[in-house]
This record gives C-alpha cells, sequence and structure tokens, in this order.
C-alpha cells in the first residue's frame, strides 16, 4: 500500500476500500484474454475503438448502403466483376440439373419401377424448366433464373422468389417462378414508426418469437424515377392453410437473429474501391507518359505561329480558356508569359503487377477465391495449381448445395405437387403422407464439374476410386463431366454395337483390346498383370 492509499485509510476509510476495489477488478481484467487481445493497458490496443452492437446495429441499418456500393463495384471495378462471375460461373455454370433419386425402399418400389418414375419425372419437369414460361415474367428458364437469383444474392446480400400460379396456353403446369430484387422488400413508407419497430425490419416482419411470418414488398422500385404511386403488399411467408411457401428468401446469415443478407463483396469494398481508382490512375499515367506534345511559347502573343490552317476544332474542351489538353502529336499554343515544365510519369509502373496482386491475394483470401482463380493466373507448379482450385471448390460446393437447397428444391417440391394433383404424375400417398411425400420429393442437383488441370491423372484416380469401392461411376460421371452414367451407358451399348456391326470392335464394348485380354478376366494395362 503506497502513501496515497495509507492517507485515505486513515482520513476516509470508504474511500480507500474503494481504490482498493478497484485496483482487484483491474487485476482480474488483466490476466488472460485481459493481458492480450483484451488488454486495456497496452499502448497497441489503447487507440482500437470498438463498440458492441446488436445485428440491427451492425447489419441491418447499413445494408442499404453496402447494397448500393456493391453494384457500383460490380458496374466499374473489373476485379469485383470478375469476382462475382467466377463464383457465378463455377456454382451455377449452365445451370443445375434435376436428378431424381426418390427412397424406392419406403415406397414399396422396385428399383426398375423407380428408375422408370424417375425418368417420367424428369421429363415432365424438364417441359416446365427448359420453356420460358417457368418465368412469371416469361424472359427466362428455370436454368437462367438460377444464374439470376445467384448473381443478385451474391452481389445484393440476398434475392426473394415468389411462386405465383399463372395458367398459360399450352403449358399444363401453372407454377410460375417470380424474382424479386432485395431493394423491394423494404418497410412502407407510411410506417413512420418502422424505424423503432424491431417487428419489422427492411421489409421483413417478425412475431414475438423472431419467427418470419412475412415480407413486405414494394410494388414498383423504392429508388425508381416512375411517377407511380408507391405501395407496399405484405406477403405472407407461408399459406395459411397449406402452409405453401409463398416467399422464397436466398441469404447467407453471419449472425444469429439476422434477417436480411450482406452481399458478398462487404469485407472489401474498401480495398476494391481503392485498388480501382489506383488502376484508374496507373492507366491515365501510361496514357499520358504514351503521348507527345509540343508546347509553344510566343513572344509574340497576338500573332500565330501554327498559322491560319490552326484549328480548335479537335479540342475537347473548346469553351474553357484555360484548358490545356494532351493529345497524340498535339502542338500546343502558350500564351504570354506562360511556360511548360516537363515532367517524366515514369509509367509503366515497374511496382503495379507486384502491387496489385498483393491486394489480390487478401481479397481473394476474404472471398476464399484463391487469388491465380480470381485473376485467372496460373503460373505455379500442377500441386500449388490443383491444390487452389481444390481450396476454391470447397466454398463452390457449399453455395451450390445452398442454391440447391434454398431454392430448386423447393420449387421443385412445388411443381411435383402439382403435377401430382393433376394426375400427370402417380405418387400415392403424396399428400397424406408426409414421409411418402418427403420419399418423392428427394433429389440431387447437379452442376457443372470442377474440370482438370491434368485430365489423365483425374481420370485415373476416378477410375481407382471406382475399383476400390470409394466412390460410383455415377458419381464420377458427375464430377468429372457433369454428365450422366446411365445415359452414357445407354449410348455406348448403342454405339458399340454399331461398331461390331461395322467390324470396328472385335469384343464388344471395351474397343480394340489386345489378343490377350479377349477374356473374363480384367487387365491391369501398367503393369500388365491379371486381376
Amino acid at each position: 500500500m503506497n502513501i496515497v492509499d495509507k492517507a485515505f485509510e486513515a482520513i476516509a476509510p470508504q474511500i480507500a476500500l474503494k481504490r482498493a476495489s478497484a485496483r482487484q477488478r483491474l487485476r482480474i481484467l488483466n490476466q488472460g484474454y485481459g493481458n492480450h487481445g483484451a488488454s486495456t493497458k497496452k499502448k497497441s490496443l489503447l487507440g482500437w475503438l470498438t463498440h458492441s452492437g446488436s445485428v440491427l446495429e451492425d447489419i441491418e441499418y447499413n445494408i442499404p448502403k453496402l447494397r448500393e456500393r456493391s453494384r457500383d463495384l460490380y458496374m466499374g471495378a473489373p476485379l469485383a466483376t470478375g469476382a462475382l462471375k467466377t463464383v457465378r460461373t463455377n456454382v451455377i455454370g449452365a445451370g443445375l440439373k434435376l436428378n431424381a433419386q426418390i427412397d424406392y425402399e419406403y415406397l414399396g418400389m422396385t428399383l426398375e419401377e423407380a428408375d422408370d418414375w424417375e425418368t417420367k419425372v424428369e421429363r415432365e419437369f424438364s417441359l416446365w424448366a427448359d420453356s420460358i414460361n417457368c418465368d412469371a415474367q416469361r424472359m427466362n428458364n428455370f436454368y437462367e433464373l438460377q444464374q439470376l437469383a445467384f448473381l443478385s444474392w451474391l452481389m445484393s446480400g440476398d434475392c426473394f422468389a415468389l411462386l405465383p400460379i399463372i395458367p398459360r396456353a399450352e403449358m399444363p403446369y401453372d407454377i410460375r417462378v417470380h424474382l424479386i430484387e432485395a431493394d423491394r422488400v423494404c418497410n412502407p413508407d407510411y410506417n413512420i414508426d418502422s424505424i423503432f419497430d424491431s417487428k419489422i425490419v427492411n421489409g421483413v416482419e417478425i412475431n414475438f418469437r423472431g419467427e418470419v411470418v412475412a415480407y413486405h414488398i414494394a410494388q414498383h422500385h423504392p429508388s425508381s424515377i416512375s411517377l407511380a404511386k408507391k405501395e407496399w403488399k405484405r406477403i405472407p411467408k407461408f399459406g395459411a392453410k397449406t402452409g405453401r411457401p409463398n416467399v422464397i428468401h436466398l441469404m447467407e446469415s453471419e449472425r444469429p437473429e439476422q434477417r436480411r443478407g450482406v452481399p458478398i463483396l462487404a469485407p472489401v469494398v474498401e480495398s476494391l474501391k481503392q485498388l480501382a481508382r489506383y488502376s484508374d490512375a496507373e492507366l491515365m499515367a501510361a496514357v499520358v507518359s504514351g503521348m507527345y506534345t509540343v508546347f509553344i511559347k510566343s513572344e509574340t502573343p497576338d500573332v500565330d505561329p501554327l498559322g491560319p490552317s490552326f484549328s480548335d476544332d479537335e479540342l475537347i474542351d473548346e469553351e474553357d480558356d484555360y484548358s490545356y489538353e494532351l493529345g497524340n502529336g498535339t502542338i500546343v499554343n502558350l500564351g504570354e508569359n506562360e511556360s511548360i515544365q516537363e515532367s517524366n510519369p515514369g509509367r509503366p509502373n515497374v511496382a503495379f503487377e507486384g502491387f496489385v496482386t498483393a491486394i489480390c491475394r487478401q481479397v481473394g483470401a476474404a472471398l476464399e477465391i484463391p487469388y491465380e482463380l480470381l485473376l485467372k493466373h496460373f503460373n505455379a507448379s500442377y500441386s500449388a495449381s490443383r491444390a487452389a482450385l481444390l481450396e476454391a471448390w470447397k466454398m463452390f460446393r457449399m453455395r451450390r448445395s445452398w442454391m440447391a437447397n434454398d431454392f430448386c428444391q423447393p420449387i421443385y417440391e412445388e411443381f411435383l405437387a402439382e403435377a401430382v394433383a393433376k394426375g400427370r404424375i402417380n405418387a400415392p400417398g403424396f399428400f397424406t403422407d408426409p414421409l411418402a411425400r418427403k420419399s418423392y420429393c428427394m433429389a440431387e442437383w447437379n452442376g457443372p464439374s470442377q474440370g482438370q488441370i491434368d485430365p489423365l491423372k483425374e481420370v485415373n484416380a476416378a477410375e481407382k476410386r471406382v475399383l476400390n469401392g470409394f466412390s460410383t461411376r455415377a458419381r464420377e460421371t458427375v464430377e468429372l463431366t457433369g454428365g450422366d452414367f446411365y445415359k452414357n451407358h445407354r449410348q455406348r451399348v448403342v454405339e458399340e454395337k454399331l461398331r461390331m456391326e461395322g467390324g470396328l470392335a472385335s469384343n464388344g464394348i471395351g474397343g480394340n483390346a489386345p489378343e490377350s485380354n479377349q477374356n473374363d478376366n480384367e487387365v491391369d494395362t501398367e503393369n500388365g498383370k491379371e486381376v
């Protein structure tokens, strides 16, 4: 105890007790994390000002601004555009295709009956999905709607889809997909208390349990210059009687109780904007350094040294008398007492590429896209490039799974319900047994394959996985080419039969094998040994 504490103890014991208690609390605070990341005494952390806010303050109230800046980057920053399109192309590609996989054992079907049922359902779904009639706006088919919804999800943070019933000629199915841009789901203007009402935030309404019950959708874009009256419509998330989903909401949650999604570019908005500015500045400096311009200083300003043939028609801003313009082979006449000082911009900047690559590494880490893939620049070894692609595909598969679960599967289930209700598909127990309905609705959604850096190595690895029972031919066909093993098999049977009839193959399926292979045993072609 120091002298001051002893004095307080003698004169004011209560104050001395408080000082001792405060000292003890500080000692507790500055141990464990309090002596490291949560320290309040280290000089390196004293200037780190933080504030803990709820999801409303940290996310919801900032989403409109993040959405605007994300779209601006997509429209004006090439790196941001490339990042979003790279994710879109690898996750969705030409569209996620339906592969019905019903639980035939629970439904009491044989494998052949299940295959016939699945083939019929896929044919019916193709009738609807391949047509623009599946779109409420009649502009895109189902696969094009997927890429549009997914890209909007990435760019704006979320995307919405309604499932209205709209009958149309020459289309037996009436269900439609109506995509809604994120901006249109917002609080109504007439709800003055909405800023203080935590039940409706950014157009999403919850009940006393925190369950999302409805969405408030503007009939026109709230920022549109249209003179149409601004109106909002409240759409329940699920039908009151049927439980049918009225609204599909695509978003990625970062925190519990979050209601709207954050654009994928949100963590790197500042980095991308500054990098775009830097790139523009370097580009302009390089253009300026590549121009040859002559400046003429005249001692007699009343006389035009260029003669009457000189014209101002080539000036970009001829109305500004104080504007000097550079150009390819341009001659600029300076006025009296004016001079030009030569400058050397030193472009192109030799450090430009290294700096941009360093920033792209950080941006790629935040977006889960290796910078090699972000820049489409592969100059490393085979192993390094393959490792980068494998790391990226972890994210692509995750987002593909989300897209299939949250968009494709709910729409497919509603389609199947209509098909069964109209008698086009026979599914006993579909509307009476929830487990039977789930068994009928089971499906896989296959997208573009990963692609291979060295196709031969990838094919050999796939073959070994199949032979050792680690995978199936159907799965490897999807992974390698995005194709359908069963369709390939049927087509190969036809092709090999034609080859045999034409004398091009002598041993059936398998092509022209050596004479020693014409038996029932398989041969290890690498070691020349029978298996």
